[in-house]
């Protein structure tokens, strides 16, 4: 009976269709159409077809009376038809009389479902956002045609939180009013879908400017001589107030950084500082605080650690400055070194070559290339004797046995 009523019975556009359960006759099924009032103007259409393809008959519709429980109110009659249609129709009961050779009586409901979603901003501060869901789904009732009594039609809702682009909503289909502690760091819109049991879909959307701020940067290198010049390059979101780099320069009991270098500071406080040179081997634990001009504060710590290798010294004894490109100059192998001066020796003692160097001069110092004392005269191959002085920037000295030796000169 409900597929053949079903058949005789149409809602043109709706949704979807569900069966009255009447108390007083649980044999009769009629239909009841879901209209999704997705556009907040909408009505409905009901189509009544001829019984069995045949006719014509006549069609007269009647709606349902809420006060006197009966189908009395005529809305029209359609005669010598094969089917016959009303349209905007409002929600309630209805019912259409089909006689004239073939008499019958189909009833049917109609209801116009919006489910309610309503977004907004609950609160936000410089470490949330929380929001706000308004969420219901609307109650449908038919009356028992028997009894006039009202029945409720079981609906369900459920809902979704988003956000575009996607940023983080914990538990966007369980919590209605969610709250994240991960607020997004750029402008997002978010979102709120609301469905029923019915299908039927609403959403509300909010446009929400991001004020939260994230510190962050980069380093390089991150490790190497002193001194290490590391260039910082900002990478922060939003930190349009206030900058505080640290550093982390810590110099150990009795040591000093010389008072000759500009940025022997640990604390800087622009946004971007071009570079800061660590003169003094050991690990530097390097940090950023941003402030935003709405006083939104973050911080971040640099992992690995800026590492300044120790001081270190190891002499070779043998080179060949034939001008192959390989072994070419007697350079000591070091790191971290403050200071050295070099001297060499012929085996008779006459001083061949002589240097010392610091700061620029001993980071540009290629070594010895061969020649007596940087003439063009080119000293003979043999055994030359060397006598090295060095200070690490961790303040080791370099002058003892290991610094004096001998050295092959070979051509």
């Amino acid at each position: 009976m409900p597929l053949m009523t079903a058949g005789q019975l149409s809602a043109p556009g709706s949704r979807t269709v569900r069966y009255t359960v009447y108390p007083s006759s649980p044999l009769v099924h009629d239909p009841i159409f879901i209209y999704c009032n997705s556009s907040g103007s909408q009505k409905g259409e009901l189509r009544a077809a001829s019984p069995k393809g045949t006719g014509p008959f006549n069609f007269t519709w009647y709606r349902w009376n809420d006060a006197l429980n009966t189908f009395n109110e005529l809305i029209r009659t359609d005669n010598g038809v094969l089917s016959s249609t009303v349209s905007n129709l409002d929600e309630g009961g209805y019912r259409v009389v089909i006689s004239g050779g073939y008499d019958t009586t189909l009833t049917g409901w109609m209801h116009i479902d919006r489910p309610v979603a309503q977004a907004s901003l609950r609160n936000r501060t410089c470490d949330y956002v929380a929001l706000s869901g308004g969420i219901a789904a609307d109650d449908f009732f038919y009356d028992d045609i028997a009894t006039g009594s009202r029945i409720k039609l079981p609906n369900g809702v459920r809902f979704l939180w988003s956000s575009d682009p996607e940023s983080v909503i914990p538990f966007p289909d369980f919590e209605k009013n969610p709250q994240t502690f991960t607020p997004p760091l750029e402008d997002v819109t978010y979102n709120l879908q609301v469905s029923d049991s019915f299908g039927c879909v609403t959403e509300s959307s909010f446009f929400y400017e991001s004020i939260h701020v994230k510190a962050e940067f980069t380093a390089d290198p991150v490790k190497g001589d002193a001194p290490l010049e590391v260039l910082f390059t900002d990478k922060s979101v939003r930190g349009n107030y206030k900058y505080t780099w640290d550093f982390g320069e810590k110099t150990p009991d009795g040591k000093k950084v010389p008072d000759w270098v500009v940025n022997k500071d640990s604390l800087w406080i622009f946004a971007e500082p071009v570079s800061h040179k660590y003169f003094i081997p050991g690990e530097y634990s390097v940090s950023l605080t941003i402030e935003s001009d709405l006083h939104c504060i973050d911080s971040f710590r640099l992992e690995p650690e800026i590492v300044v290798d120790p001081s270190d010294l190891e002499i070779p004894n043998v080179f060949s400055p034939n001008g192959d490109g390989i072994n070419d100059y007697f350079i000591p192998f070091s790191k971290s070194l403050r200071y050295i001066a070099v001297e060499i020796f012929s085996r008779s003692g006459i001083r061949v070559y002589n240097f010392i160097g610091e700061g620029e001069n001993l980071a540009a110092w290629k070594g010895w290339d061969g020649n007596v004392n940087e003439s063009s005269s080119k000293a003979s191959p043999g055994v030359y004797y060397y006598v090295i002085r060095a200070l690490g920037w961790d303040d080791i000295k370099y002058d003892g046995k290991p610094q004096r030796g001998f050295v092959y000169l070979y051509r």
